[in-house]
C-alpha cells in the first residue's frame, strides 16, 4: 500500500476535519493515510523545506511555497466577524513600540499584525506558550490563535481584534483568510486530483456528522478543550463554508496577496485560482 502523510496544526478545527480519514470513514485503494500534528508555523517552514506532501499552511505563506505545492480548495479556516486576538494585561497601556509574542513570521496573523503595528518589537514563539508570556510580563501583548481565543485567562483583555485590523486593511467585509491546505507539485497530477476529492469527502462527511464526531474526539482527548468550547470553536471554523472555497474565499485570498505586495510583502501579487489544481485534467483524460 502507498503511505501518504498529511500534516495538519493539533488545533479542534484541524483534527476535526482530518479525523474522518483516521476513523475510516473516507478511505482511497492501496493507500494508507497517515498524520502528522505540528504547530502552525512549524508547518510553515517544513513546507518551504517541501517536507509533506499533503500540509497545512498559513495562507501568507502560500506565495512563497507556490512553486512547488498547490492549494487545495477544501479543509480551509476564514474568520468572519472573529479571529485572533491581541491581548494584554488589564489595564496595562501599550506604547508604539511594544513588545508582541507572535506563533510565527509565516503566519498570517503576523502579517497582518505588522501591517497595523510597525513600530512593535515582535518575538515568535509556540503558540500555546503566548498567553503565559503576556500574563508573566515577559512580553507586553500577544497574539493569540486556535482555541486560546476562548479560552484565555480573566487577567487579560483584548486590545485588538485581527478581524478589526483585517477590515480596515481590506476595505471591505471580506472574510478572513487564516488557513489552508497545500498539496505538492511532485505528486502525479490524477493522483493530486483524487487526494483533494477525498480531503473534501472527509471534510464534507465530518460537517455532516459533527455531533457523532465530536463525541469521539472528546472520548479519546483528541482535543484540548471540553464539549462546550469544542462545539463553539468548530462553530466558528469548521463548518460548510470549510468544504470547498467559495467565490468570496477566493477573493479574501487574493486581497490578502494584493496588500503583501503593496508593503512589499511578496515579490508579485498572485491570484488563488491560478494556483490551485486543474481538477478538468482527469475530465479530459477520462473522456
Amino acid at each position: 500500500m502507498k503511505q501518504l502523510t498529511i500534516a495538519h496544526s493539533p488545533d479542534a478545527d484541524d483534527i476535526f476535519m482530518y479525523y474522518a480519514i483516521k476513523f475510516g470513514w473516507i478511505t482511497y485503494p492501496d493507500t494508507h493515510f497517515d498524520n502528522i500534528a505540528l504547530d502552525i508555523e512549524t508547518l510553515n517552514v517544513e513546507a518551504l523545506k517541501g517536507t509533506y506532501p499533503i500540509t497545512a499552511i498559513s495562507f501568507a505563506l502560500y506565495p512563497k511555497i507556490s512553486q512547488d505545492y498547490a492549494l487545495l480548495t477544501t479543509a480551509v479556516s476564514f474568520g468572519e466577524g472573529y479571529g485572533p486576538k491581541i491581548v494584554k494585561l488589564k489595564d496595562k497601556t501599550l506604547k508604539p513600540n511594544f513588545k508582541v509574542a507572535l506563533s510565527g513570521e509565516n503566519t498570517t496573523n503576523a502579517m497582518l499584525f505588522k501591517l497595523k503595528y510597525p513600530k512593535a518589537r515582535i518575538t515568535y514563539m509556540n503558540f500555546l506558550e503566548i498567553e503565559k508570556a503576556v500574563i508573566e510580563g515577559v512580553v507586553d501583548a500577544g497574539v493569540l490563535i486556535h482555541e486560546s481565543i476562548l479560552t484565555y485567562d480573566n487577567s487579560l483583555e483584548v486590545e485588538a481584534e485581527l478581524w478589526d485590523i483585517w477590515k480596515e486593511l481590506s476595505g471591505g467585509d471580506l472574510p478572513l483568510p487564516l488557513g489552508g491546505m497545500a498539496i505538492s507539485r511532485s505528486l502525479p497530477l490524477n493522483r493530486a486530483i483524487d487526494y483533494q476529492n477525498i480531503l473534501i469527502k472527509a471534510v464534507d462527511v465530518a460537517t455532516k456528522n459533527k455531533s457523532l464526531l465530536s463525541k469521539m474526539l472528546l472520548e479519546r482527548d483528541l482535543v484540548r478543550i471540553g464539549a462546550e468550547d469544542l462545539d463553539k470553536y468548530l462553530s466558528l471554523y469548521a463548518y460548510d463554508n470549510s468544504v470547498t472555497l467559495s467565490d468570496i474565499q477566493y477573493k479574501a485570498i487574493d486581497k490578502l496577496y494584493e496588500l503583501a505586495f503593496e508593503h512589499n510583502l511578496i515579490d508579485k501579487p498572485i491570484k488563488a485560482k491560478d494556483y490551485i489544481i486543474p481538477t478538468e485534467y482527469k475530465e479530459l483524460r477520462d473522456s
